[in-house]
């Protein structure tokens, strides 16, 4: 005769094999605020273009604004010709703080920086600095971090 504890300890651990992955993949997707999904996007900006600025801005916004801004971490980093709209007579600078008040985070890529002779000093305040912009991006897709380039 077959043990009914046996039958139900088996089915109860199976089911628990079926569940793990599961759990590990929700566990490390993260979640914001009551329980949602973190999101989590990289935006790479290297044209030094106003109008990519300002896309990249609103990008950025737009998805505060569909799944929640407690429920996305931004990064925006800059390289290469894009650096240029961080400087401080950026004409985005303003668009800028703003991004920075609302809890995007925006980079430059120190590279690029000592490329081109720029100094902090020269730099819009608040933004953050990274040793190599495009290593940064890299990191974040491994780390599971959406790309986008607008």
């Amino acid at each position: 005769m077959i043990n009914r504890r046996l039958l139900l300890q088996a089915g109860l651990a199976g089911v628990a094999a079926l569940s793990a992955p599961f759990l590990i993949a929700s566990h490390a997707q993260g979640t914001g605020a009551a329980g949602q999904k973190r999101h989590k996007i990289v935006i790479q900006v290297s044209d030094n273009d106003p109008a990519k600025w300002n896309l990249a801005l609103n990008n950025a916004k737009n998805v505060q604004d569909d799944v929640g801004a407690a429920n996305v971490d931004i990064a925006i980093v800059a390289y290469g010709p894009g650096i240029g709209m961080l400087k401080l007579e950026s004409p985005t600078g303003s668009r800028v703080a703003d991004a920075l008040k609302a809890n995007v985070r925006v980079v430059a890529c120190e590279n690029t920086m000592r490329g081109q002779k720029i100094t902090r000093d020269d730099m819009l305040p608040a933004i953050a600095y990274v040793p190599a912009g495009v290593v940064e991006i890299m990191k974040k897709q491994q780390d599971g971090w959406a790309y986008l380039r607008p």
